[in-house]
Formats: structure tokens, sequence, C-alpha cells
């Protein structure tokens, strides 16, 4: 009896033993399915980068590690803490990829002035306000920070900033929105002036036509402040002749004025027709036939392309009319073509021309000779619509002594090129 009782109880041991390991192997079955499930799942949703929506637009691209020339250009310009801040802001960001196709000594010429040309050219690319790809339409412009536009285009699922693919969109941060592009932009002004340029060496100082600004506050940003026509000029680098006969003639304070002035300004290039001579003795006279000249290149008003007519005569600061040519050619003001046109400033607007243009003998305006009697002419400047225009009367009285020098200077050397289409 006890031998049967004693392998009873064993059999019922091995039993309870053999069937507490199955129910063991069936529940860790069960977990490991679950852990394979659970880390199925983990690796088909979505990773959120660390920054998303937590870090500002500096930071976001410093975490991206695609945009190092990008913040180092953003960091020597001074706009790091503007770009901190509240906001929001719209961020067109060119990939390292995208500054690698910049002539790299065009680059470095930037990067030589970051408060002048590469400031201006960040200022570009950032749109005040948060704007998303769904807010993008064929044809739409946007007043960028820096004061002029940028265009978009949509077509065929693909959208364009100005000559750049949008590769990348609405990569949104704490106090705003990146879209990532391809190439770097470029302001209008700049574009202009650089095709001003007569001479490769010339192209890069061209591309200073920006202005020297202070570093941006986001007050100016919102503002998209832009610089005076002095300024302007100054920093297109194309116009060093034209800039060192206007601080000559002590007419900077009034062309820093608040206007708004009309400016056709010659280039270096147009300035070179002349005779060195015939420049020294302009230089040597500031108060008497070269402010005549430069008073004869300003017109009162902001008078853009747009509003130029064939036949149509504006009266200058200096008094004289000055008759602009319409063709199929292009546009000519007297004997000037214009080869770059509505480059807007501050106070006012600069349309760049190929020659010097001379005023006519008899119309030398005593008052206009003084940069007070300018200030005062163009407080009572006029809108584009009621700018002067006159009937080409006969001038009847001569000026012997300037008379003889424009005839030194007409044939010294002012060649007129062959017109071209406007911008």
């Amino acid at each position: 009896m006890i031998c049967l009782a004693i392998a009873k109880f064993l059999h019922k041991f091995n039993y309870t033993i053999t069937h507490k390991e199955k129910f063991m192997k069936l529940q860790m079955r069960k977990l490991l399915q679950l852990v394979v499930v659970l880390a199925l799942a983990l690796s088909l949703a979505p990773v959120q980068p660390a920054f998303a929506q937590d870090a500002d637009i500096v930071d976001t691209a410093v975490a991206a590690g695609s945009f190092n020339t990008l913040v180092t250009a953003v960091q020597a310009a001074g706009l790091v803490d503007t770009l901190k801040g509240e906001g929001p802001f719209t961020v067109f960001a060119p990939t390292d990829e995208a500054f690698a196709k910049l002539p790299a000594e065009v680059l470095e010429a930037a990067l030589a002035d970051p408060e002048g040309l590469l400031t201006q050219v960040l200022l570009y690319h950032v749109v005040p306000g948060k704007v998303m790809s769904t807010d993008l339409s064929d044809g739409l412009e946007a007043t960028t920070a820096q004061g002029e536009t940028v265009t978009f285009t949509i077509a065929d699922g693909k959208a364009m900033v100005n000559n750049a693919n949008i590769v990348a969109a609405d990569v949104e941060a704490s106090n705003g929105v990146i879209h990532v592009i391809d190439t770097v932009i470029l302001p209008p002004s700049i574009v202009a002036a650089a095709e001003a340029a007569a001479t490769p060496a010339a192209t890069e100082e061209a591309m200073a036509e920006a202005t020297a600004t202070p570093a941006p506050t986001e007050e100016a940003m919102a503002e998209a402040a832009m610089a005076d026509i002095v300024d302007t000029a100054v920093a297109a680098g194309s116009f060093n002749t034209l800039v060192a006969a206007v601080q000559a003639a002590g007419l900077v304070d009034a062309l820093k004025g608040e206007g708004p002035f009309t400016v056709f300004a010659p280039t270096d290039d147009a300035f070179a027709k002349l005779p060195q001579s015939t420049i020294d003795a302009l230089l040597a006279d500031p108060t008497g036939d070269l402010t005549q000249i430069l008073l004869y290149h300003v017109v009162p008003g902001k008078v853009m392309a747009a509003d130029l007519s064939d036949g149509l005569q504006a009266t200058t600061l200096q008094g004289g009319a000055v008759t602009f040519k319409l063709s199929d050619g292009g546009a000519m003001v007297n004997d000037a073509n214009i080869i770059a046109t509505d480059i807007e400033t501050s106070n006012g607007v600069i349309h760049v021309i190929d020659s010097v243009i001379l005023p006519p003998a008899a119309e030398a305006a005593p008052a206009a000779a003084t940069p007070a009697a300018t200030e005062e002419m163009a407080a009572e400047a006029m809108a584009p619509e009621q700018m002067p225009v006159t009937g080409g009367e006969a001038n009847n009285s001569l000026n012997i002594a300037l008379a003889a020098g424009l005839i030194v200077i007409v044939l010294g050397g002012l060649v007129v090129f062959s017109r071209r289409r406007l911008a």
C-alpha cells in the first residue's frame, strides 16, 4: 500500500510539473509575440526630431546639419538674436549645396561685408509672418525683410521662389517655419547692379547694391527698410565716380533727404567715356559746372519705368528738361540708354544709364546750384503723374563759359551705346 501511495504521488507530481512547464512556455510565447508586435509598431511610427516645434529657427537649422554655411553667414551678419526672436518668420533656407553653387570669391566677398551685402542677401530670404506651403499660389509675391519682393511659381506640383526650387516645405519651428531651397536667391537690385557692371571685376562690387545697414532689429525687419539713394549707390560699387562727384559737389546731404528723387545714375564706364582732363576740370569746380551736371541727372518725385512714355519731358533739379525716347530697342533719356530700371531706395528710385547727360547750355538755374536749393526744390517734388512736362521751348540765352565746357565734353567722348530693351 505504501508503495502504491508513493507511486501515485510521484505520478501526480510529474503531471503538475509538466503542466506548469507547458503553461510557462505558452506564456513566454505570448510575451515574445507581444514584444515583436510592439517593436514593429514602433518601427512604423513617424519619428519626430527632438527639435521639432520646440526649437527656434536658428536652433532648428543648426540641428539639421545641412545648413552649415547659412548658419555661419547668419552668425557673421549678427542676425542670430533677430532670428531667435518672437517672430513669426518664414525662412527660405539654402542648403550647403546651394551655397556651393556660388563662386568661392563671391561667397568670400559677402562674408567680408557682413553688414552690407551679406545682411541684405540673408534678409531677402526672410518673409515676416508664418507662410505655409498651403498659403502659396502661382504668381504670388511677398515682401521680404530686406524690402524687395520674392515671386512664387507653382507648376506640375512643384514650387519655386524666384529661381530656386523649394525642395522641402513646412519645417516648423517655435517662431516660424523653414522652407528648404536649392539655390541662393538675390535681391533684384543686386542683380540689376551686377548686370550694369561692365567688367567681371566690377561685378562682385556691384552685388553690394543693397545698403550698408546697421544690425537689424525685429522692428526693422518688419518694416523692411531700404537704404537711401546715396548709400545704395555707394554699396553698388559701380558708381564710384558718381559718388565722388556728389561728395565733391556737397550734394550728399541733399540726396539723403526725404525726397523722393529719381536719379539717372551714370556708371563708372559712362564717366570713363569723358576725357580724364574734363573730369578733373569738373571736380576742380564743384559748385559750378559739376553741380549743374549732377542736378541735371535728378528729377523731383519718384518716376518708375512704367510712368515713362515716348517724347515725355521732365524738369530736373538743375532746371533744364530731359526727354525720354521709347522704342523696340529700349528706353533712353536724352542720348543715354537706360540699362537698368526701378532700383528702389528709401527716398526714391535709381535708373542706371550708360552715358553722362548734359544740361542745355542756357538752362543753368542759379537757385539749383546749392544743396540748400536742392532740398527746397525736393520739398515741392510732385508725384509721377504730376511730373513737370514741357513742350521743348527753345532756349533764349547762352552761358558762354558753360557752353564751352559742354562742347569740350561732347567732343571729348560721349558715345551713345546701342539701345537695349527695358529690364
